[in-house]
């Protein structure tokens, strides 16, 4: 099963080139880089609620801490807390958590390639 993005999720068409970016703007969870990746989604799409600014329901959603309250309630963030419950790293729904986790990622596929040297193996 493919895990899809929020602007798939809800087909807002707030994607670059979507059929409502001219009229209500490109939603920045769309373009975000920082989180490539969170939750598996492309820029910010599987953590939309860690981005201030984006669109949910027809209206501009404000600081996390000021939209996290009806993100809870977001049947897409649900949907995305329970594909990511159960996997390896779990749900975050923080900027931090999901930072550390894309880190501890980056790291692991770095070791497994042979491109840093595993601390573990260094102390034996």
């Amino acid at each position: 099963m493919e895990k899809k993005n929020c602007w798939e999720f809800k087909g807002c068409g707030r994607e670059p080139g979507g059929k409502k970016a001219a009229e209500l703007g490109v939603c920045p969870a769309t373009t975000y880089e920082g989180l490539n990746g969170a939750h598996d989604g492309k820029n910010a799409g599987r953590a939309c609620w860690a981005i201030a600014g984006s669109l949910c329901g027809g209206k501009i959603q404000g600081t996390y801490a000021q939209k996290l309250h009806n993100c809870w309630r977001c049947e897409f963030m649900n949907m995305v807390k329970k594909e990511e419950d159960p996997s390896v790293h779990g749900f975050s729904h923080t900027r931090l958590g999901m930072d550390r986790t894309m880190s501890k990622d980056k790291l692991a596929k770095q070791t497994a390639q042979g491109n840093l040297e595993d601390p573990a193996k260094k102390n034996k």
